[in-house]
């Protein structure tokens, strides 16, 4: 639970303006639309309640940046942020007033792969490609996902702990990305595998 001074300091200042209703409502002097954190909420099943445990953040200041009656400071946006598993700056680009989001892809080798890599808040987009015998680990970019492997073209072999999967065109893969994990192409192959993050549990 956090005082009134902390209230204070957790969120921002709007003057409230005339709605065409005659009621009042905060005016809008950010691009920004924090009702999202309604939709997050009930999206995983949590109360107010909970994020407010969770984040240490009093309910009362909750429902108003949920109604955008409040703007959030920086440590306000990072508490609720790991309420709901995500970062500061993904929650703000959740709550940016757009419809879309567009990003470039990267191209990188990875032992006998070469990926096309794009990333989003959610989600991380790999199209690899290898020749026959080509194999890739890298662990390195696996966080708390699911993952998922789609072969386009070829066949591959999956080692998964001690699982070993042959999967060939059209075949379809979803593990957890935290186990140990390898590709070996068994022919020139063509894959689609998507990094998708976990809702966090509170």
């Amino acid at each position: 639970m956090i005082d009134q001074t902390e209230e204070a300091a957790a969120v921002g200042h709007e003057e409230p303006v005339e709605g065409t209703n005659g009621h009042q409502r905060p005016a809008k002097t950010h691009p920004y639309d924090f009702s999202i954190l309604r939709n997050l909420r009930k999206a995983q099943g949590f109360t107010i309640a909970d994020i407010a445990q969770a984040s240490g953040i009093s309910t009362a200041v909750i429902s108003r940046i949920e109604r955008n009656q409040a703007v959030p400071e920086l440590d306000t946006l990072s508490r609720l942020g790991k309420a709901f598993g995500i970062s500061a700056t993904d929650l703000l680009g959740l709550a940016e007033f757009r419809t879309a989001q567009i990003t470039s892809s990267q191209h990188y080798v990875s032992g006998g792969f070469q990926f096309q890599h794009i990333n989003f808040m959610n989600i991380q987009c790999f199209l690899g490609s290898a020749l026959a015998g080509g194999t890739v680990n890298r662990p390195e970019v696996h966080h708390n996902d699911h993952e998922i492997c789609w072969v386009l073209q070829g066949s591959i072999e999956m080692v998964l702990n001690e699982e070993r999967h042959v999967l060939k065109e059209g075949d379809a893969i979803q593990f957890d990305a935290v186990l140990t994990h390898t590709y070996r192409a068994l022919s020139d192959c063509r894959i689609l595998t998507l990094h998708i993050r976990k809702g966090k549990q509170i």
